[in-house]
């Protein structure tokens, strides 16, 4: 840890764009950020920032944001990054630290520790173990013995008693044969290493796989999980625990959200004929759901959270195509306004302490999808607006790539959510060559209104990167996400196609000219496009992709990997296929034997410790196109896991997908 000066901030304020004649280089993109999270201290006086200026690894800083702002590097480590901290009142933070140097299969083996730190730099703490490597510059710092790497952060008091303590709330994980089965609360003082259990009540439920906290600490609301089923569990804070509501993993009323001191409960529940989730309020007298949501997104789950400050609910943060803000309080959207004509073209996301007063201090996070990301503060009582950092250096928004939704039919008449990077200086009329880029999971929501590295890297060569949110994609309905059950490889795939389609129709994409690509499922779904629609794309690109049915299904004794067995007897069947009642259909849409088919050109591409798609799926699948005499290009980067840390591996794979999009599409 070292003291910094005023050097240390010029560099954090620095503007590094600059115009560029040639496309940017391959390492611009994927780059770690250079700041990972901005967050002011309760009161406003400091802000704290995780950056990787001034240092080879990602430290944490403390801006003292008096009349002269004065920068500190609190605490720093040679062989670990900060990557996620929080305020413990005024004086202090916790955090916990990865090897963003490593690879990421790395994280299968070790836990992220906790640590706290004074404001000012000293007391350094070690609260957690590091499962598989201790830091080395905090080893004894303790004057107590850390707890076991079990231990995770849950919640930081931000009303009540104990709000601007030194407690926090963490939860300590009960393992069993190497698989939590439940979470045990319990109170950790960050001054002093001392842990006690927090109150949960009487009578309180035993195996309760998720927690709700009011913002005062209390536990109110529990998740119990037994094998496939699920309870809800209410706390009323005078007549103790009671059950509100129970279900099986993949059907229940309503999600919790979060609870308020005053025991207000919001939930998310499906709406109307498509099912979108929208924000209510949860009824105590009736026993249900109230009838009128609190906020509703048309065309879109609900995605956000309420917005607060000391206690009082200022507004709600929510995300339909791109992030919005609704503030309550007529003060901030003054401010709002204010500040989105100061910064015009960017989403403007505030965080504030004595939000509307005349003393506020304000955070703002400005991004677009052509702006990675700027942090700005505001002081109310000299109306000033100060840049403190870029997130991403090097990235100069008139160079980016502009993006676009649209909403188009499916083949069956299924709504079809569509995202569109657009290539820079493309003429009207002249449609580019395509990657049609699929997202993992799949069962997550793929695309926002942001900047994004690959997609921004493909368009800046020149080519149409097209992103379709295929049934079973969540964030659009739960109709739109159980459309996709059972249909992997079949209505699933052509969704993606359908998106090519559409986009060739409109004169956007070369008719000619289509590459698909992926990662996990969107591997997976790369390798049944060019199995199932050869005639749409020249080439595939799929890297930790799912190429055998059976191994995801059924598991192995010789492979190892991070499906649970609940997974398998429960979900996985009914998600995708029973290996038994569906044996027909997942041979079909099972690319390992399906691997004759591909007649074009493919790169594969996996980490050596994936425990999410071992290697095993790559190299049955290697092994396979081999015996059908088309040999794949063919990539295995070790120590990595399910996607690449390691920079010098995303700038590999990267130029060498730029290669082989050159040989196989051309030159845009």
């Amino acid at each position: 840890m070292v003291a910094t000066s005023m050097g240390l901030l010029a560099a954090l304020a620095a503007a590094q764009t600059q115009t560029q004649t040639a496309p940017p280089p391959v390492e611009s993109f994927f780059q770690h950020p250079a700041v990972l999270q901005a967050k002011l201290s309760p009161s406003g006086r400091s802000l704290a920032i995780s950056t990787s200026r001034g240092g080879q690894r990602v430290g944490l800083v403390v801006l003292e944001l008096d009349a002269a702002i004065r920068a500190r590097r609190v605490a720093a480590f040679s062989d670990a990054d900060i990557t996620r901290f929080d305020w413990v009142g005024e004086e202090s933070l916790v955090f916990q630290v990865h090897d963003l140097q490593a690879g990421s299969g790395m994280d299968y083996e070790r836990a992220p520790g906790l640590y706290s730190v004074r404001a000012d730099g000293s007391q350094l703490r070690t609260l957690v173990k590091r499962r598989g490597q201790f830091v080395r510059e905090a080893s004894g710092a303790s004057r107590r013995e850390p707890l076991e790497w079990n231990h995770v952060l849950l919640s930081v008091p931000s009303s009540g008693p104990l709000a601007g303590g030194a407690e926090v709330l963490i939860g300590e994980g009960i393992i069993n044969q190497g698989r939590r089965e439940h979470i045990r609360p319990l109170w950790l003082d960050t001054s002093t290493g001392r842990t006690r259990k927090a109150d949960q009540g009487k009578d309180a439920p035993a195996r309760v796989s998720q927690w709700l906290f009011d913002p005062s600490g209390r536990a109110r609301f529990a998740v119990e999980r037994l094998e496939d089923k699920l309870r809800y569990h209410w706390r009323d804070l005078d007549q103790g625990w009671q059950l509100l509501a129970e279900g099986t993993l993949l059907k229940m009323p309503y999600q919790p959200v979060r609870v308020e001191d005053d025991g207000t409960l919001y939930v998310t529940r499906s709406r109307g004929p498509e099912g979108h989730q929208a924000l209510y309020r949860y009824d105590f007298k009736a026993a249900q759901v109230e009838q009128e949501p609190v906020a509703s997104t048309p065309g879109f789950d609900f995605a956000g959270g309420l917005i607060s400050d000391a206690g009082q609910t200022l507004g709600l943060r929510v995300a339909t195509d791109a992030e919005t803000t609704v503030w309550f309080a007529p003060a901030m959207r003054r401010f709002q306004a204010e500040i989105d004509a100061s910064l015009p073209g960017t989403i403007n996301h505030i965080s504030c302490r004595r939000c509307g007063e005349p003393d506020m201090v304000a955070l703002i996070h400005a991004y677009s999808d052509r702006e990675p990301g700027r942090y700005w503060l505001y002081h109310a009582a000299s109306k000033r607006l100060q840049a403190v950092s870029t997130v991403i250096d090097g990235v100069d928004p008139r160079q980016s790539a502009s993006v676009d939704f649209q909403r188009i039919k499916a083949r069956d008449g299924r709504d079809l959510p569509v995202w569109i990077t657009l290539p820079r200086g493309v003429a009207p009329g002249q449609p580019a060559p395509a990657v049609v880029m699929v997202h993992g999971g799949p069962w997550v929501r793929g695309g926002h209104w942001r900047w994004e590295a690959e997609a921004q890297f493909l368009a800046s060569r020149g080519y149409l990167v097209i992103s379709p949110e295929f049934r079973g994609s969540t964030g659009y309905g739960e109709a739109h996400f159980r459309a996709g059950w059972k249909q992997w490889g079949q209505a699933m795939q052509d969704d993606v196609a359908d998106a090519l389609l559409w986009a060739r129709a409109q004169g956007l994409a070369d008719p000619q000219r289509a590459c698909i690509a992926g990662a996990s499922y969107g591997g997976y779904a790369t390798l049944m496009g060019l199995i199932r629609h050869p005639e749409l794309y020249r080439c595939g690109i799929a890297w930790v992709a799912v190429t055998d049915m059976q191994l995801l299904l059924e598991g192995s004794s010789w492979v190892s990997d991070d499906v649970n067995d609940i997974a398998r007897r429960h979900t996985l069947p009914e998600m995708i296929g029973d290996l038994k009642t569906d044996a027909a259909l997942l041979r079909e849409v099972s690319p390992v034997l399906q691997a004759a088919r591909i007649k074009a050109p493919l790169m594969l591409a996996f980490g050596s410790e994936d425990q999410r798609v071992p290697l095993a799926h790559g190299l049955r699948m290697r092994d396979a196109l081999r015996a059908a005499g088309r040999e794949p290009e063919w990539i295995v980067y070790a120590g990595e896991g399910h996607g690449w840390r390691k920079t010098e591996n995303r700038v590999d794979f990267y130029k060498r997908v730029e290669r082989f999009l050159a040989q196989h599409l051309g030159q845009p």
